[in-house]
């Protein structure tokens, strides 16, 4: 918190805290950048920058995960029969067709909500032969929505 209040980081955007917290990170550390953004955001809730869950523009953003018994390609298909059909979540309609794409490391869903929200389901593979798979959601306008769409995403993972 010293370093980064010397360096005047409570008036800096998010991203000069995050190469702040970067260029001091020990030696060594695996997944620095990971590291540095949570460090970041926690200096940044820590001085009232942000609300958990919130992001420097002020918007909100919920996420939730579940491990799923089977291969990240296993759990798309399973995540693909789990909302096919939908045309809402939350009784929020959809705003177009959602999409798939992967990549060799990650498998990925993402819809778009008519209230202007983004839905993004991210999976990888984990050891024995299971798979991560992620539910962020973002552009929610509340904390109380945070906690309403934590609440939705657990319920329909729990499908899986």
């Amino acid at each position: 918190m010293q370093v980064l209040d010397d360096a005047g980081a409570d008036a800096l955007p998010h991203r000069e805290i995050v190469g702040l917290v970067y260029d001091h990170m020990p030696a060594g550390i695996d997944n620095p950048g990971w590291w540095a953004q949570s460090v970041a955001v926690a200096y940044e809730q820590h001085h009232g920058l942000r609300r958990p869950g919130e992001s420097r523009p002020g918007e909100f953003q919920a996420s939730v995960s579940k491990t799923y018994s089977g291969d990240m390609d296993a759990a798309l298909n399973a995540w693909l029969l789990l909302v096919q059909g939908r045309e809402s979540f939350g009784g929020v309609p959809l705003q177009g067709e959602p999409g798939t794409s992967s990549s060799e490391r990650w498998r990925y869903w993402r819809a778009s909500l008519k209230d202007g929200s983004r839905v993004a389901v991210t999976i990888s593979d984990k050891p024995g032969g299971k798979a991560s798979v992620g539910v962020g959601h973002t552009k929610l306008g509340s904390p109380e929505e945070v906690e309403r769409w934590k609440l939705l995403w657990r319920e329909l993972l729990g499908g899986l």
